[in-house]
């Protein structure tokens, strides 16, 4: 039985979950997932599947071929996707918001028309790159370098921690234009990853194994002056513009997460006997439960208000921030509970418990750390 109560979800709403978690139990079984991780493979037939029945188009508007969803439908989505599998979840985030939104957003009306069906239909997958070896949180302080020499622009320099790199048809690489500034002279440049002079290195991780890290160098990387857009000079500002967005997605998906841990690690408890009886009667162990539980709901809670603010027309710094926060926090800290639940079991490679534990630790350090959330809180308190 599920823990997830999906009353206040719409009609649409219920049954695009279920038709999601169908579709990756056919194209994604439990038992493919555990030999994925190991072999670090990405989760090519699922991504197409989810693709082929059009889900991929809930992020994009009618305009460019997508469904026009609310914000809430793209939390339903995300946190169903996190509950079966993050790392399939990260899979479909990597391209259709952190790469893909910037595309839909700021790109030439040529750009759109050209990348977002091909994005929507996964005939195409995209990565962002934007850290790099000497700044993480401090995107304005990066080196890449492109320079305008005719036609085109000339790329020079390196990044990492670059998730799906190693599957992307395109990187939307977040560049200097300008050296001599900080802010204003960063942009965002459109870059195939079949261009002459980009090379791609997979990073072994530790969790989400299957849509891993990389590290992206690029030598002398000549692409055409057009693939430039958003504005010269104007990638902060765009970047700051997409992350309502982001942050909501990423916490939905942890959120999700904090409910497949509870399930698991409840179901453990149940079968698991000793002293005469299962785990599950014993009251410390219901407390341990109660509280993932709690963490839980608190966590979707979040994500479902940052959805509201979303669908009426507000900014959600704050609440974007809080949200990201809570639900990666909670999410480590289910699989955290979960692992001393599972005892010995836990901490051995023949359970799931160990690479959920893996794969919820990178949320408070991926799409700005938590530090940076809570930088940003203070700053909307006035501090």
């Amino acid at each position: 039985m599920s823990l997830i109560n999906t009353n206040g979800l719409t009609e649409e709403q219920n049954m695009m979950r279920e038709g999601v978690l169908d579709l990756l139990s056919r194209h994604l079984p439990w038992e493919r997932v555990r030999k994925m991780d190991e072999a670090r493979e990405f989760p090519h037939e699922a991504y197409n599947a989810l693709a082929d029945a059009g889900y991929l188009g809930i992020f994009y508007p009618e305009e460019l071929g997508g469904m026009g969803a609310s914000y809430k439908d793209i939390a339903v989505f995300m946190e169903t996707l996190g509950y079966y599998y993050t790392g399939i979840a990260q899979g479909v985030t990597t391209t259709a918001i952190y790469a893909g939104m910037h595309v839909a957003k700021f790109g030439t009306p040529e750009m759109k028309k050209d990348i977002v069906p091909k994005i929507i239909a996964g005939k195409v997958k995209l990565a962002l790159a934007m850290s790099e070896p000497g700044t993480g949180s401090d995107v304005a302080g990066i080196k890449t370098s492109a320079v305008r020499e005719g036609d085109d622009y000339v790329i020079n320099g390196s990044k990492v921690w670059i998730t799906c790199a190693h599957v992307a048809d395109y990187l939307v690489a977040i560049v200097k234009t300008d050296k001599q500034a900080r802010h204003s002279g960063i942009s965002t440049i459109l870059v195939p990853t079949n261009t002459p002079g980009v090379t791609i290195r997979p990073l072994s991780m530790l969790g989400r194994r299957t849509t891993h890290a990389n590290e992206v160098f690029f030598d002398n990387v000549r692409v055409p002056a057009g693939n430039l857009f958003g504005g010269e000079g104007q990638a902060w500002k765009n970047i700051m513009a997409a992350l309502g967005l982001e942050r909501m997605g990423l916490a939905a998906i942890s959120a999700g997460h904090c409910f497949k841990i509870t399930e698991y690690a409840r179901d453990y408890a149940r079968e698991r006997i000793q002293f005469g009886q299962p785990i599950s009667q014993f009251q410390v162990i219901q407390h341990k439960l109660a509280d993932m539980m709690i963490m839980a709901e608190t966590a979707r809670q979040s994500v479902y208000r940052v959805a509201e603010l979303l669908d009426g027309g507000h900014r959600v710094v704050q609440e974007a921030s809080i949200a990201k926060i809570v639900c990666t926090e909670n999410n480590f800290k289910c699989a955290d509970i979960g692992m001393q639940i599972l005892g010995g079991a836990g901490y051995s490679n023949e359970y799931d418990m160990q690479m959920f534990f893996r794969d919820s630790r990178v949320g408070p350090i991926g799409g700005g750390t938590n530090e940076i959330q809570r930088n940003i809180i203070a700053k909307q308190m006035d501090l």
